[in-house]
């Protein structure tokens, strides 16, 4: 019985938010109500378990996601990206240059959440196309796989960095494994696959075409440019390095162990962004600052949604049915990283969000963390994998690429679609890699 409640709410989930179009966050509320008194909890204590996971996803999370918005939106306003892009295109040359997008996507993928890196990059990618009179998908796809991957697996963006914490997973050890998967994963889904699209033309619309491009005294160095989009990945992968390799009397562990704690990683790259992207390029600091609150109201929304989930979990564990799906699982020989991945992936399907796929999926499968044994960063892994599989029209991301790049639905199920979906089991199967090696 316990078991039937979850699947009812779960595809409540699904109506409300697929059908009625309700508000994510309002959802998430009213189904973890429902699955509470439904599991016979006494009604205060199912709000207190909703205030409790609400409390418990945000605390650490708000940093996180504060920071790197922050970070992002000084990447993006400072002429950063645009550097980064048109540096790699002119040094890797026309033969290469979907690799010099790749990085560039992966780069500025890192700092930057999917729906600001797409408006920021795309536009680029259009001039580039042009420039060398190649076709637009040939350029543009590395580029969005890039952006997709670092979306899905990568902390600091939103799902993966929720994840993490729900799963109590190590963010540095997530961050190595989910670059260590990402490689092959955008390889194989960006440069590999767009050159087999053939007979889709993309051609964009006029209104995206011609974006306001900064002049070259507008824009920081190349230097800098990369040096402040990556500090926090840096200063995370360094404690994390530090803790693998360095014995514990090590004199500056504690020091280094500090600054790579994620929260003051984050800080600590956004100070460094007001100077480098800001003031030192004759910005006033009110103009500095004017930017980082702007930045923040893009996110207010999403975190919502990511608290929704936490209560979500948090009432599956209160009520019980963790415990009983854990139980419930204990013999079985499907592997829990090829299950959380096959859950998210129907939450996807159904849902069209990869965020609320992806919570909603790491609510389900958090017991099988601790009674499994296996490693809760693959379980993050695995999950933003799931989330990110087949795109389709009730994915918002569907729909930006369609009207950007000017296609037919059929021509961006050809292309969007598998892309996304290659990327979604390139990175079951390096999870599933990781976990014999490790």
């Amino acid at each position: 019985m316990p078991l039937i409640i979850v699947i009812i709410g779960i595809v409540l989930l699904f109506v409300l938010i697929a059908k009625f179009k309700l508000n994510a966050f309002l959802t998430f509320i009213i189904i973890s109500l429902f699955v509470g008194i439904a599991e016979g909890m006494d009604l205060e204590k199912v709000v207190d378990s909703i205030q409790a996971g609400i409390g418990n996803t945000l605390g650490f999370l708000v940093l996180i996601l504060g920071l790197g918005a922050m970070l992002g939106k000084l990447v993006a306003d400072s002429g950063a990206a645009q550097r980064i892009t048109t540096k790699l295109v002119s040094t890797f040359g026309i033969k290469y240059v979907q690799w010099a997008v790749v990085l560039t996507g992966f780069i500025v993928g890192i700092p930057m959440f999917y729906s600001v890196g797409f408006v920021i990059l795309v536009p680029l990618v259009f001039t580039v196309a042009a420039a060398t009179r190649l076709p637009l998908l040939y350029v543009g796809l590395p580029m969005l796989a890039s952006l997709s991957v670092t979306h899905g697996y990568l902390p600091p963006h939103p799902a993966p960095t929720a994840i993490t914490i729900m799963f109590n997973a190590d963010l540095g050890k997530t961050l190595i494994y989910g670059i260590i998967v990402a490689i092959p994963a955008i390889i194989i889904a960006g440069p590999l696959f767009s050159r087999t699209i053939k007979n889709v033309n993309a051609t964009p619309l006029k209104e995206f075409v011609n974006p306001r491009v900064l002049e070259d005294h507008e824009m920081p160095s190349m230097g800098v440019s990369i040096f402040t989009a990556l500090l926090p990945i840096v200063l995370i992968a360094a404690a994390t390095l530090a803790d693998l390799f360095l014995p514990e009397d090590f004199p500056l562990k504690s020091t280094i162990n500090f600054l790579g704690n994620p929260a003051v990683a984050m800080l600590i790259s956004v100070l460094v962004a007001i100077y480098t992207l800001g003031l030192a390029r004759g910005k006033k600091m009110t103009e500095v600052m004017d930017s980082l609150v702007s930045s923040i109201s893009g996110i207010t929304m999403v975190l919502l949604i990511i608290a929704g989930a936490g209560a979500l979990k948090q009432v599956l564990v209160d009520s019980g049915v963790s415990e009983y799906i854990a139980n419930m699982l204990k013999g079985s020989t499907i592997s829990p990283l090829f299950l959380a991945w096959l859950i998210a992936t129907v939450i996807r399907v159904c849902v069209g969000s990869a965020t609320v796929a992806g919570l909603t999926a790491a609510g389900i499968v958090l017991p099988l963390v601790s009674s499994t044994g296996v490693s809760a960063e693959l379980m993050v892994l695995a999950i933003g994998s799931g989330s990110l599989m087949l795109s389709h029209v009730n994915d918002s991301g569907f729909w930006l690429f369609k009207e950007y790049f000017n296609l037919t639905v059929k021509e961006t199920l050809r292309t969007w679609t598998i892309m996304e979906t290659t990327v979604g089991v390139m990175g079951l199967i390096g999870v599933l890699i990781l976990n014999a090696l490790l």
